[in-house]
This record gives structure tokens, C-alpha cells and sequence, in this order.
């Protein structure tokens, strides 16, 4: 395990619990058991806050981190779109990283192949509640 990654899961400055979110999910990774809750305020088709929770691996954990601060105060069309590319890095053959995903490029390596279910986790919650 790389301790950049560790690093990123530990700011927690979105890991929390937002009382009065407008949408909510809670996911479950049935290959590992990694659980994630994530409520955003959404306010004219604008995610204005993001809090997550996770009883996760260090990769979940770093994930849901880079995932939140880069959803807040951006379009659901572009989260969308962001979570679309994300699902789609670990299926292709090229594993070059588009623009959009640079933030995540410590996590979206070939040698986390083996932990995509764990990364893509709050990218699968995220799609979903904005998708709504």
C-alpha cells in the first residue's frame, strides 16, 4: 500500500453527516463488504455540499476523499459524466488517464486493478443519487 493513498483518505473534511441533505444513498460492496452513505445538498441542479461516512478499506476510504471535493460545487451533469469515466478506465485495455480523472491518478493505477470494486464504490453511490 502506497502512503500517498493513505494520505488522501485521511482528510476527512467531507466525512460527515449532513442534517438536512437533499438526497442519500447508502451502497454496499458485496465482494468486500465496504459500506458508503453519502448525503449532498443539491440545489438547482448544483451539488452545494457533499458528506460521506464509510466503513471501508483505505481505498474506498481515499476514493470517497477525492470524490467529495471534487463534487462539491459542480453540476450533476459533470459528476455524471466523471463517474462514467471512472467505471470505464478500469474496462479498458488503455490505461492513460483523461483530464477529468487526473485528480485520481495515485488510486487509478494497473496495480488497483485487483481493488476497483473498493475505488469505484463511491463513484457507484455518487451516479446514483445524482442520477435522481
Amino acid at each position: 500500500m502506497n502512503l500517498e493513498i493513505i494520505n488522501i483518505a485521511a482528510d476527512t473534511k467531507n466525512n460527515k453527516d449532513i442534517k438536512n441533505h437533499t438526497h442519500f444513498i447508502k451502497l454496499k460492496n458485496s465482494v468486500c463488504g465496504d459500506e458508503i452513505q453519502l448525503k449532498l445538498i443539491i440545489n438547482r441542479d448544483k451539488i452545494t455540499d457533499v458528506g460521506y461516512q464509510t466503513e471501508s478499506c483505505i481505498y474506498c476510504q481515499a476514493s470517497a476523499s477525492l470524490l467529495s471535493k471534487i463534487s462539491k460545487n459542480s453540476k450533476k451533469g459533470k459528476i455524471i459524466k466523471l463517474c462514467d469515466e471512472a467505471k470505464s478506465f478500469f474496462e479498458k485495455d488503455d490505461k492513460n488517464l483523461n483530464n477529468n480523472l487526473k485528480l485520481f491518478s495515485k488510486l487509478f493505477v494497473k496495480e488497483n486493478l485487483s481493488r476497483k470494486d473498493c475505488i469505484l464504490l463511491p463513484f457507484k453511490a455518487m451516479e446514483k443519487i445524482v442520477s435522481n
